[in-house]
């Protein structure tokens, strides 16, 4: 790859600037595209952004700014968008700085401090080279800066009308994914959580063994009609199964996987929603978030229901004597009564009731078993 430096002005940068949100963001008189298909959103918080701006105004140097030069004469920004979108945005007059002690948008400047800003010099490097020479360059100038997250990175390999079609739809605060998948999904949508999800559910329900490979064989496709399509189709799913929503539960759960598996099952939703009331209610649940699929699948494993305490432990194998309630397995022709004797440690409290059945973690309920007897039981 060619790179050679090109020292340029904000005031070159950010003339015509134009953010026009799906079609893209430009400045330098429309030469220079800010966004292109393999960067990441806008994702500077409030104190990055002004930190660029007090920079700029300071007369500190930014960071060196790389660009890509096209074969038509144009540019693309290789790294520095978030820096370039600061203070585009800025001198667009979106935010408000602190200015010398004062509050000032940039209609407020003086003449003075325009000129200031507009004639800070930026150290810009273009780069000529391959479509793969670019990538190559663009994961290795942001190993330093803004952590990119996987998905990010894999935007950067994959990118093509696919991929523009998919984050229409699923990287957008606001977007359609968003506003149907909000209380379901974890992560934010600006960071490619929100695809990322989407893309390890239809991988998983076409067998792939990582979802890269499903943005390969799709990455030239026309649109992201499919993935669009099952996404709806899987949360609509979870809606119409479980009307009452409680965010706080639901949200993260391997919604993709839970419809690829009961999708087309008939439940009674009245009878799931009585019986997750009664679940939350139940002390012997410890982890709350596994009702969903608890009552899928029932699979206690994801309740983690409460054990017997040390306290309960105790009191249960006094009333025992220290004999597993297995008295027709271990058995001590020494002991008077003909049953063994175990220390403590070497048994473990079981429900006599089984969970599953009704019965609750409480000494009356308790029984010891040695270890052996106890691993041989299998229901809750």
């Amino acid at each position: 790859m060619d790179i050679t430096p090109h020292p340029i002005t904000i005031r070159e940068v950010v003339e015509n600037y134009v953010d026009d949100g799906e079609g893209g963001v430009f400045g330098l008189g429309g030469k220079l595209n800010i966004r292109p298909p393999y960067q990441r959103e806008f994702v500077y918080k409030e104190e990055k952004r002004n930190a660029v701006i007090d920079t700029i105004f300071d007369g500190f140097p930014l960071n060196v700014f790389y660009w890509v030069e096209n074969d038509d004469g144009k540019f693309e920004i290789l790294d520095g968008q978030q820096r370039t979108i600061s203070f585009s945005q800025f001198a667009a007059g979106h935010f408000s700085m602190n200015i010398d002690g004062n509050l000032k948008n940039f209609s407020n400047l003086t003449q003075d401090e325009k000129d200031r800003f507009y004639d800070y010099e930026l150290l810009v490097y273009r780069c000529k080279g391959t479509d793969s020479e670019k990538l190559s360059w663009f994961r290795t100038i942001n190993i330093a800066g803004e952590k990119l997250t996987d998905q990010e990175l894999l935007n950067a390999t994959y990118y093509g009308p696919w991929l523009n079609h998919a984050k229409q739809i699923f990287s957008r605060t606001g977007g359609p994914a968003w506003g149907l998948g909000e209380p379901y999904l974890k992560g934010q949508p600006i960071r490619q959580d929100f695809l990322e999800t989407a893309l390890k559910w239809i991988s998983g329900r076409d067998g792939f063994n990582h979802h890269k490979a499903y943005m390969a064989e799709h990455q030239h496709d026309p649109n992201a009609n499919e993935l669009w399509s099952y996404f709806r189709a899987a949360l609509h799913w979870v809606e119409d199964t479980f009307p009452n929503t409680r965010v706080t539960l639901m949200r993260g759960l391997p919604w993709g996987t839970l419809y690829d598996t009961y999708g087309k099952e008939t439940f009674d939703t009245d009878a799931l929603e009585a019986e997750i009331s009664a679940l939350i209610q139940d002390d012997d649940v410890v982890r709350k978030k596994g009702i969903y699929q608890y009552v899928l699948d029932r699979d206690p494993k994801h309740l983690n229901i409460r054990a017997f305490s040390a306290d309960q432990r105790r009191a249960i194998f006094e009333r025992q004597g220290g004999r597993c309630a297995n008295g027709t397995k271990c058995k001590d022709p020494a002991n008077a009564d003909g049953k063994k004797v175990f220390a403590l440690g070497d048994m473990d409290a079981d429900h006599i009731v089984p969970w599953s059945k009704g019965g609750k973690t409480d000494a009356a309920n308790g029984q010891m078993l040695c270890v052996s007897c106890n691993r041989s039981k299998g229901d809750l």
